[in-house]
C-alpha cells in the first residue's frame, strides 16, 4: 500500500505545483485542505475524481503508481469550465497515455525573481505546455529579457531543469545573478582561472565570470526547452 508521502508526491509531478497555494487553486480547494490532509495522512477520495475530470490522470496511477498515468477514453475530453457552455466544444479525441497529446498547467514565474526551492515566489501566471515537457524539478520563468537573442527572444518561456546543476561547458543555465534575478547564459568552464565564463548570444552584453566554487549556489538549472513566437 503507497503512503501518503508517495501518492502526494505523484499529486505534485502530475500538477506540476511546489506550493500548498498552488495546488489548492488546481483542486479548487482551500490550502487548509491540504494541511489537513496531510495531517490525517489520508488523500481525500474527491481529490482523484477531481484530477481525473480536469487532467484525465488515472486514479490508480496517483494511488498506487500503476501505469498508465493517463486514461484513454475513445472519445474527447471536454473540460470543466467549458462543459454546458453553449459554444463550448470538447478536446478532439486523443489518448492520453501519448505524452504530447495531453497539456498540462504549470505555473510560470518572473525572471526578476531570485530562485528558491525552499521559498518559492509567487507564481506571475499559468502555461499549457505538452506533459513531455514536464519533468520534476521544472522551473518555467517569462524571460523578458534581450541578452539571450536572438536565440532567445524577449518574452520567451523559458523551461529549466533545477536537478541538472552540474556545468557541461558550452550549454545554456538559468543562473541566479545580484540584482538581476534568473538569466539565461552559455556556460563555459575556464581551468585555468577555475572559473565560468558567462556568454550571452547578443554581442551588446558583455561576457561575465563566475568562481567555479559559487556554481551550485548561482545555477538554477539546465535549460530544458524554449516557447516563443517566430
Amino acid at each position: 500500500m503507497a503512503g501518503f508521502d508517495e501518492i502526494f508526491a505523484r499529486v505534485k509531478l502530475a500538477t506540476n505545483t511546489r506550493t500548498q497555494a498552488e495546488l489548492a487553486e488546481v483542486l479548487g480547494i482551500r490550502q487548509s485542505s491540504i494541511s489537513d490532509a496531510k495531517r490525517r495522512n489520508s488523500l481525500p477520495a474527491d481529490w482523484y475524481m477531481k484530477l481525473f475530470e480536469h487532467l484525465g490522470l488515472n486514479p490508480l496511477w496517483l494511488k498506487y503508481g500503476t501505469a498508465p498515468m493517463y486514461l484513454c477514453p475513445e472519445q474527447g475530453h471536454s473540460s470543466l469550465e467549458a462543459r454546458g457552455h453553449p459554444l463550448s466544444l470538447p478536446e478532439n479525441a486523443a489518448r492520453y497515455n501519448e505524452p504530447d497529446a495531453k497539456g498540462i498547467i504549470v505555473p510560470v514565474y518572473s525572471r526578476q525573481e531570485a530562485y528558491n526551492p525552499e521559498n518559492p515566489a509567487a507564481s506571475i501566471g499559468k502555461l499549457n505546455i505538452p506533459v513531455s515537457f514536464a519533468h520534476p524539478g521544472l522551473y518555467v520563468i517569462r524571460f523578458d529579457a534581450s541578452s539571450m537573442e536572438p536565440f532567445v527572444k524577449k518574452g520567451a518561456y523559458v523551461g529549466l531543469d533545477t536537478t541538472r546543476q552540474s556545468v557541461a561547458s558550452g550549454e545554456l543555465y538559468g543562473i541566479n545573478l545580484p540584482h538581476e534575478g534568473v538569466v539565461i547564459k552559455r556556460i563555459y568552464i575556464d581551468s585555468p582561472n577555475n572559473s565560468l565564463v558567462l556568454k550571452s548570444e547578443n554581442p551588446a552584453h558583455p561576457a561575465m565570470t563566475l568562481p567555479i566554487s559559487e556554481q551550485r549556489h548561482n545555477i538554477v538549472g539546465l535549460l530544458g526547452w524554449i516557447l516563443q513566437k517566430m
